[in-house]
């Protein structure tokens, strides 16, 4: 199987998890540093390390094609700029729209045609975010990537239901990992994020995400009270466009 963002907090996690729920799974480690791989791909075995840059979108079918038969795809890696919209650079706003929502449509794309032609059915797990059902200011283009990852994602599952193809689509709040942190700082407003909104655990959320995949699920929100964004968007977003932290940017 091949986990793109295997080098950050959660695809590590999540790549723990399936190594110990599939201990003969062969495993495709995806990050832009390769290097920074190479302490998982041992501790887990098994395992091999690819540095590819995912705003390279021309390089996926060659890597897809050396990889071989897939049984699963986590589409985990991403990128979150926290600035706002008067601001951001075009340039940034492009690579961010590349790497959350195009890279991941298209390994989807292409490890789903192998799928499907060996019909021996398979999975596909997509990480996508709250912030792509509920607004925050300062994330125009990453709430923009993830909201569209989740329409596609919950359309693929079901389009690949008869295919015998498991589709989960993850929506985490906030989850403690360098991305998390570095949204802290572009708020400036470490105390609200810490003291008033829960944020959960990487090897938490993959546990709830391998549950999904074992049983056919089709959705992982976390941490739990997130689900209000879910069950209450109107509400939701009236709230967090009233009353949630402004970037400094």
């Amino acid at each position: 199987m091949l986990i793109t963002g295997a080098a950050g907090a959660i695809g590590a996690a999540l790549a723990r998890v399936m190594r110990a729920a599939w201990p003969s799974a062969r495993l495709a480690l995806l990050d832009r540093d390769a290097v920074a791989l190479q302490p998982l791909v041992t501790e887990l075995g098994q395992a091999t390390a690819h540095g590819v840059d995912l705003r390279d979108l021309s390089a996926l079918p060659a890597l897809v094609e050396q990889l071989g038969d897939l049984d699963g795809l986590v589409n985990c890696a991403g990128v979150m700029w926290v600035q706002s919209v008067a601001t951001v650079p075009w340039e940034s706003a492009s690579d961010l729209l590349t790497i959350d929502l195009l890279a991941p449509l298209r390994l989807q794309e292409l490890v789903v045609a192998g799928l499907v032609r060996r019909q021996r059915g398979g999975f596909v797990v997509n990480v996508s975010s709250m912030a792509g059902k509920v607004p925050l200011k300062g994330c125009a283009y990453y709430g923009a990537a993830k909201a569209g990852l989740a329409m596609a994602s919950e359309v693929a599952r079901a389009d690949l239901a008869p295919h015998g193809i498991r589709v989960v689509t993850v929506y985490p709040g906030p989850v403690k990992s360098a991305l998390e942190q570095g949204a802290r700082e572009a708020y400036g407003q470490a105390d609200w994020f810490g003291g008033y909104a829960p944020t959960g655990d990487p090897a938490d959320l993959a546990r709830r995400v391998l549950s999904a995949v074992q049983r056919d699920e089709a959705r992982v929100i976390y941490p739990l009270p997130y689900a209000f964004g879910w069950v209450a968007p109107n509400v939701s977003r009236w709230i967090a466009l009233g009353f949630g932290p402004t970037p400094t940017t």
